[in-house]
């Protein structure tokens, strides 16, 4: 929570001007804060992973150049944390015209009321401290906004009281006036109705607003970023040429291709219940890196990052399951976690038509491959002879969702080798545990099967291998 009492002191113009504070624009504002950070080496848009040699030079310089611009690209690529970061680009505190609806600059005021106000009381108008978090507006953009919701309309309660229809004063400002001297974003541009659209020109081009014909100027300082899907993915509609033309740049965005950026992703945002090993975590981005190369998968709707965080979430949650309902003290989510959550995000991936009804054996035939990249990639090339002798009598190992950890491992007994393993998925030595031994055990057994040195059944929840 911001506390919002410890704001700079002047509390009239007089008190502002005389505190030698500066009217600034707020795309000179951004600018400037922009430019600070760049040559500070403060990163300016935190949480914002991967897209550092690509998507953020070009958000930096439409900044710079003092550009509304329009995001795009697949669900999921963290185009709306992209644009709520851009307010921490704004000063902290902002005087404003003390009970302005649209945040009127004390020095440049510009709706009628403030302009009379300040023409009556001059330097003893009193001001107001506005956080820069409440300088953001976000709207997303459905087929039955209307203009009223972005601009204003007149308010019948005004008339009433016996306003007449030609006076200013009449008017419920819309959200994108009362955006004034901020930051207003609109998810979703292209699901905004064409006719609605239109009444964006006059803000993104001229900076002002009109509201059902009146003669009203209300030149707005405002920042206007947007979002959008591809076109050829939506089909529900577009962004009309007029509009493109006056936003001044299109960034587009992309997925993660680098494992170790979209494990970096998955650990920021999931709000995990249990422990995830690292291995577990790399499997999941594997795979959503297999879905999105997948010929099985319509890559026009692409695969959001929100599937690896709710398949890392989903996992966790079947590790505090087990603990649960089997008495362990340390939930870790293993290998075969992950296999059980996958059917329940099928929602989240859209498959061609020739898929149909074999939605979850791609996603398992994915797992596999991912699962095996992974194992390759961490144990590959490790002296595993110490878990296969387990299987030469004919021993088996069963595991499944409600096996405990101590259970699995009394199986094996003392597995040689079994700490050079730990040490490549990532287990810290000196705070090693039942559970981790387990999740990296089960790990090794998957990885054996899928390089097919050991056998695997699975029936009834259960899963054994075997030699």
């Amino acid at each position: 929570m911001v506390d919002t009492s410890r704001h700079p002191e002047p509390a009239t113009i007089g008190q502002l001007r005389d505190s030698g504070h500066r009217a600034r624009s707020v795309k000179a504002e951004i600018r400037d804060n922009l430019v600070a950070a760049l040559r500070s080496g403060r990163n300016p848009f935190p949480g914002i992973v991967g897209f550092d040699d690509t998507v953020l030079p070009d958000v930096q310089r439409a900044l710079l150049a003092g550009h509304d611009f329009v995001l795009l690209g697949e669900r999921g690529q963290g185009k709306t944390r992209l644009m709520r970061t851009v307010v921490g680009l704004l000063d902290e505190w902002s005087p404003v015209v003390a009970g302005c609806e649209i945040h009127d600059d004390p020095f440049e005021p510009i709706c009628s009321r403030c302009r009379a106000l300040v023409a009556s009381d001059g330097d003893d108008v009193a001001i107001g401290w506005r956080h820069r978090d409440d300088r953001y507006t976000e709207k997303l953009a459905t087929p039955d906004t209307s203009v009223g919701d972005l601009v204003g309309d007149v308010d019948p309660t005004k008339v009433a009281e016996g306003r007449t229809l030609g006076d200013p004063e009449t008017i419920h400002y819309g959200l994108l006036p009362r955006a004034n001297r901020g930051v207003f974003a609109l998810n979703e541009l292209p699901d905004l109705a064409e006719r609605i659209q239109v009444a964006l020109f006059n803000v993104l081009e001229e900076r002002d607003i009109q509201v059902r014909g009146y003669a009203v100027r209300l030149p707005l300082d405002v920042l206007v970023v947007a979002s959008a899907n591809p076109e050829d993915y939506t089909n529900r509609g577009r962004i009309i040429t007029p509009l493109k033309d006056r936003f001044g740049a299109e960034v587009r965005t992309h997925y993660l291709d680098d494992v170790d950026e979209e494990v970096a992703l998955i650990t920021q945002e999931a709000h995990l219940v249990a422990a995830v090993p690292a291995h577990v975590l790399e499997v999941i981005a594997r795979l959503v890196m297999e879905l999105r190369g997948s010929s099985s998968v319509d890559q026009r709707s692409g695969v959001s990052a929100r599937f690896a965080i709710a398949a890392a979430e989903g996992t966790a949650a079947s590790a505090l399951r087990r603990a649960a309902l089997t008495g362990e003290d340390d939930p870790v989510a293993r290998i075969g976690d992950l296999a059980d959550v996958l059917p329940s995000l099928r929602g989240k991936v859209e498959f061609e038509m020739g898929e149909e009804g074999r939605e979850v054996e791609v996603v398992g035939h994915l797992l596999r491959l991912a699962t095996a990249a992974t194992f390759r990639d961490r144990v590959g090339g490790s002296d595993l002879l110490g878990f296969t002798a387990h299987f030469e009598d004919g021993s088996t190992v069963e595991t499944g969702d409600l096996v405990p950890a101590a259970t699995l491992l009394e199986q094996l007994g003392t597995i040689p080798g079994l700490a050079h393993v730990l040490d490549r998925v990532g287990v810290d030595e000196e705070s090693v545990s039942p559970g981790q031994v387990a999740a990296a055990v089960e790990f090794v057994l998957e990885g054996l099967h899928l390089t097919r040195r050991l056998s695997k059944v699975e029936a009834d929840g259960q899963t054994i291998y075997g030699s």
